[in-house]
């Protein structure tokens, strides 16, 4: 009896104990959302949207920073995700039980998990000091290597869920694995393949220090990929730190539309994951 006693006062504890850290970590989180909320909904106006980043001591709005984001994150996605699906392909159907398909695993995990200063390091080394100069373009492909893990790793464990009663179904029809992987495979695991390429957008949007070695800024409106140019983080990053009270509305704002975009492609891929989800 007493020993049933003791299971059950562990058993609350530890209870009481995940419950504590899972309040903990709620409590911060909706600080911060409460914050973000509170000072950049009303900053939020449509000059933001139509006017180019100010000079100093003027307001303005964000419409470059929007268009250099959208335009590098696009890059970083298309650079990205082919490699990504690829690579997560060979992973799941060629050396799914090989030691070479472990180590590209462990390697991959670590891409994951590293910091993104230290990707920024490696691309300004890669491209910014053999082109002389910061670019769009070195900005993207610091994007794109936070994207591969990502892809690399849902396009891994997706192929992973497909049932082997597909395959051997396909196959002994006498189907090259080839046009298994084509159009079996990747038909079944689209919806969370597609989930990782998002979580993977969601995940580059905020990112601001490979864009602080890579694409830098500018005030004005640029196509050049070859050229500095402005992106939402950066911008984010250095109004903040300015003098000027009207920057740190504008500072509030972008990150008040960063924000709502995670929320946005969060929501999206969620959706996409929990109709397979129910149905497996």
């Amino acid at each position: 009896m007493n020993r049933w006693r003791r299971r059950q006062v562990a058993d609350l504890v530890a209870k009481g104990l995940a419950v504590a850290a899972t309040a903990f970590g709620l409590f911060w989180l909706t600080w911060i959302l409460w914050t973000t909320v509170s000072q950049g909904l009303p900053a939020l106006k449509w000059s933001l949207f139509t006017q180019m980043t100010p000079p100093p001591g003027s307001d303005g709005g964000m419409l470059n920073a929007f268009a250099g984001s959208i335009l590098m994150s696009a890059i970083a996605v298309a650079l990205g995700t082919p490699i990504g699906v690829l690579a997560g392909t060979y992973l799941a159907e060629y050396a799914r039980h090989t030691r070479l398909g472990a180590t590209i695993r462990f390697v991959n995990d670590i891409l994951l998990s590293a910091p993104s200063i230290v990707i920024g390091l490696f691309v300004y080394e890669l491209v910014v000091r053999q082109m002389g100069h910061f670019s769009a373009l070195a900005g993207a492909i610091a994007l794109a290597f936070i994207v591969l893990p990502v892809v690399v790793r849902t396009t891994d464990e997706m192929l992973k869920l497909v049932p082997a009663a597909m395959r051997e179904a396909a196959l002994a029809l006498g189907v090259p694995q080839r046009k298994v992987i084509r159009q079996v495979l990747y038909r079944a695991s689209m919806s969370g393949i597609t989930t990782g390429v998002l979580l993977a957008l969601a995940r580059i949007s905020g990112e601001t220090a490979p864009l602080l070695f890579t694409a830098l800024n500018n005030q004005y409106w640029s196509n050049d990929l070859f050229g500095p140019m402005a992106n939402v983080p950066v911008v984010i990053f250095q109004y903040a730190l300015s003098p000027y009270e009207f920057w740190h509305s504008l500072a509030w704002a972008g990150a008040f539309v960063v924000t709502a975009l995670v929320l946005v492609l969060g929501i999206i891929s969620r959706g996409l994951l929990l109709p397979k989800t129910r149905r497996s």
